[in-house]
């Protein structure tokens, strides 16, 4: 879903570099694959078609946040219930 995002957080050498991966048109998401020391973060098309592909050395990986699109299209609205008289 547009919103879907992975935040990936990799050791650097002299210090951390942040990367982020998002699912940037409505119908795409964003898939998290592990596997023989690399870690992949793609976007992918509603058909599975990968769009954009980031790949990580494990080892380097410091931290992985998940922030997954809300499922009222992103609306962090705050309505106010006002009681009848």
């Amino acid at each position: 879903m547009r919103g879907d995002r992975v935040e990936v957080v990799v050791d650097v050498g002299d210090g951390t570099r942040t990367y982020e991966v998002e699912a940037t048109r409505a119908g795409r998401r964003v898939d998290v694959r592990t596997g023989r020391g690399l870690v992949e973060v793609v976007e992918v098309t509603r058909g599975g078609t990968p769009v954009r592909t980031a790949r990580f050395m494990a080892q380097r990986v410091v931290a992985m946040v998940e922030h997954p699109a809300s499922p009222d299209g992103g609306a962090d609205e705050v309505v106010t219930l006002h009681r009848a008289a």
